[in-house]
């Protein structure tokens, strides 16, 4: 797919695309070329009608180690404008990110410090290893998680979200479990094999109910009822239902055979 210099976009010939930080050296800080190369991989992806689902990662030893020293250091010379400038860009990753309208999956190893927790915040799952590492690190530096805390938010809770955003602790992936920002931790030599039964069964699933399922519980948000949200339900199961999709798998299952979007991809 598209060529980068901070980022790798490739795509599987089964139909997702695995987006890679990818500066080892650097332990994947990001920097503004980082941030733009994201923002351009998202909406390549999202172009892509044939990709089902997204997998993030990051190349080497750690997930991202968050913002990159000598861009932090160029950072604190500019003025508030320029500073501005720089959050509006971060902010444009991590919302179009979190609006991705395919399913995204993190997988974290090491280090996640700082805006690689917004990151991992913004995709719809995560999982990652037992010893992995979390910090939102910004108040030890002077500076606020104010970019990411919406999505922070969402994914631990108000409470734990103070805890950690005011002490600046590290926590492991079993805590990160707990919390609820990743799904499941394991080992690190058990990743890989469970990266792999995460993609086989993401793509057992329709891949338009998939969408249609992300748009609902971004709508839905915290299950408020209203008579809107009753009329926007009732009205989601009826267009799926009479999709080309939606018809195929309650054939299929009347039928008692495969679905045409399990079938071995050529």
């Amino acid at each position: 797919m598209t060529d980068f210099t901070t980022v790798q976009l490739e795509k599987d010939p089964r139909g997702f695309a695995t987006l890679w930080l990818n500066r080892p050296d650097k332990n994947n800080a990001f920097n503004a070329e980082m941030i733009r190369e994201m923002i351009l991989a998202l909406d390549a992806v999202g172009e892509d009608k044939s990709l089902r689902f997204l997998l993030l990662r990051g190349r080497g030893k750690h997930f991202s180690a968050g913002a990159d020293l000598a861009w932090m250091q160029a950072s604190a010379r500019l003025d508030y404008d320029a500073n501005l400038g720089d959050a509006h860009e971060l902010a444009e990753l991590m919302y179009n990110l979190d609006a991705l309208k395919i399913p995204t999956l993190a997988v974290v190893q090491g280090a996640a410090f700082g805006g690689a927790v917004g990151l991992i915040a913004c995709c719809d799952m995560a999982i990652g290893t037992e010893d992995a590492l979390f910090s939102l690190s910004e108040v030890r530096i002077g500076l606020a998680p104010a970019v990411i805390s919406p999505f922070v938010v969402q994914a631990l809770g108000e409470r734990a979200a103070r805890r950690y955003a005011l002490t600046a602790e590290r926590f492991s992936g079993q805590r990160a479990r707990e919390l609820g920002l990743l799904g499941e931790c394991h080992t690190g030599d058990e990743l890989q094999a469970q990266v792999e039964s995460w993609v086989n069964g993401l793509l057992l699933n329709s891949p338009q109910a998939m969408q249609a399922s992300k748009a609902l519980l971004r709508e839905v948000g915290s299950g408020v009822l209203s008579p809107a949200l009753r009329r926007y339900t009732e009205e989601a199961i009826a267009r799926i239902r009479v999709s080309p999709e939606g018809q195929e798998g309650l054939n299929a299952f009347l039928e008692k055979r495969t679905p045409a979007w399990q079938e071995p991809q050529a």
